[in-house]
């Protein structure tokens, strides 16, 4: 997102000044597009007036394919992978064979892990009403158990982190793809007119660049805006002129951009460009606040962790990222950057944990007090889970049985759905592919996984592919 840089004098700008009540009777794309002579601009009024078409803005609300349950999506991304073994999947018969060679069949491809068990060193307990295994690394997650979706029987085809990433954030282990968040902003439009409809904060270093929030094929306009700093999140949001004539230029680009357009019609770059610099002239006027941490109260800071150097970092990401869905952003990923990847120690889990445990679950308790929780889908998972069996210290990768929960948005609390064998190497019951979890999140926003396609190289592409089931029990 690049915000309208000073390049025209407050004297050039006298000369673009053009009567709207002209154009009364035409939408801007008309305006600019049939004016054959002068130098027909958008005024100020016009630039904040609602009259864009879904035709003019590819950003415009859509219709659902089914009523919605939720209105916007929290992805929590644990990247690294989690162990399940550790977390959610308590495994006893681990104990019993510590330090054995596990007696099951192993996959033909594995990584560098030895074939001998490692019982986790952590214990667990059932919690609240509805009895979820949750274990001691979580303290602060456990009083919101009965809140979550817990799924045991994650499952997806990539060993690899980058393949991983790329698969549970594109629905493709190996080729570019258009990111989750842009599939839902291409078949939702946003609802946040002063904001970006999908934000990406922090990073995530094991696979770099634009790849988990791209909009690859899809039309430019919907891709993700990253906000790397949540201290800087955008720069140049200060307007270095008054709104008019800020306006005023921002309408002249758009001239010579329409001009540009022509011969051009099938190159969305365009009105990407275009589309993304008025939304970067109405975030100068809203968006300084929905980014301005210091506005939420002591109490609510003290709540996420904001104030302790251990939580800073996601407290910060997680209080955003209620902010700006509070504010209609259709899809916020948080992220954790490979840190659950505890290779060599698996008590390297400890410091992770400690670090986002408070945040995300301050942030389903500011949810739900604040009613936003049955509307917020909020997501938590890595791009796989570890291995039960040792690598050193540690675990390995793990792609064959993970776990995952969801909460909120219409997914069924206090549940936990599938299961792994004793050893919590493969799943036994109700697995859930990556494509199954894609095609749930798309339902649960009101869109068909099957229906949401774009035509591209000769053919329709869907964020599933030709998989993908919705995990209707996992549903209310």
């Amino acid at each position: 997102m690049t915000i309208l840089p000073s390049r025209f004098s407050n004297e050039r700008s006298k000369h673009f000044l053009v009567n709207a009540s002209s154009y009364r009777q035409l939408t801007r794309r008309d305006v600019l597009r049939k004016a054959s002579a002068g130098f027909p601009l958008l005024t100020f009024a016009a630039l904040l007036a609602q009259e864009s078409t879904a035709s003019a803005n590819p950003l415009a609300s859509k219709q659902t394919h089914h009523p919605p349950r939720a209105r916007s999506v929290i992805f929590l991304f644990m990247g690294g992978g989690p162990s399940q073994v550790d977390l959610f999947d308590p495994k006893p018969t681990l104990v019993k064979h510590a330090n054995k060679q596990i007696p099951i069949k192993l996959p033909r491809i594995t990584r560098d892990s030895t074939p001998n068990c490692r019982p986790s060193p952590y214990k667990f307990r059932r919690h609240g009403e509805s009895g979820i295994v949750i274990s001691e690394l979580l303290p602060h997650l456990s009083r919101c158990a009965d809140d979550l979706c817990v799924i045991r029987s994650m499952n997806c085809d990539q060993i690899e982190h980058s393949g991983a990433i790329r698969q549970l954030t594109t629905g493709d282990g190996v080729l570019p793809r258009p990111s989750l968040g842009s599939w839902l902003l291409y078949g939702l439009g946003s609802a946040a007119d002063n904001l970006p409809g999908f934000v990406s904060i922090g990073t995530q270093n094991d696979l770099p660049g634009k790849v988990p929030y791209s909009s690859s094929f899809l039309p430019a306009a919907y891709e993700g805006v990253a906000i790397a700093d949540v201290d800087n999140p955008i720069d140049n949001l200060e307007m270095p002129v008054t709104r008019p004539v800020q306006a005023q230029r921002l309408a002249a680009i758009r001239h010579f951009s329409e001009l540009h357009r022509q011969g051009r019609e099938d190159d969305s770059r365009l009105d990407a460009r275009i589309a993304a610099f008025e939304l970067a002239f109405r975030m100068q006027t809203q968006a300084p606040e929905a980014f301005d941490l210091s506005r939420e109260s002591p109490a609510t800071h003290k709540m996420y962790g904001t104030d302790q150097k251990t939580t800073r970092d996601y407290a910060q990401q997680c209080l955003l990222a209620r902010r700006l869905v509070e504010r209609g952003v259709r899809y916020v990923v948080a992220n954790v950057s490979g840190k659950w990847d505890s290779h060599a120690n698996v008590r390297d889990h400890e410091k992770v944990a400690a670090s986002c445990d408070q945040p995300v679950a301050a942030l389903l308790s500011d949810l739900k007090q604040r009613g936003l929780l049955d509307e917020t889908l909020v997501v938590w998972g890595g791009e796989f889970g570890r291995t039960p069996t040792a690598q050193g210290a540690g675990r390995d990768h793990h792609p064959h049985a993970f776990t995952m929960w969801l909460a909120g948005g219409g997914v069924k609390p206090g549940t936990t759905y599938g299961a792994t064998d004793e050893f919590g190497f493969y799943v036994t019951r109700n697995q859930v592919h990556i494509h199954d979890l894609h095609a749930t999140i798309l339902h649960l926003v009101g869109l068909d996984h099957e229906r949401l396609t774009y035509r591209y190289s000769g053919r329709d592409f869907r964020l599933t592919d030709v998989h993908g089931q919705v995990v209707k029990e996992l549903l209310v």
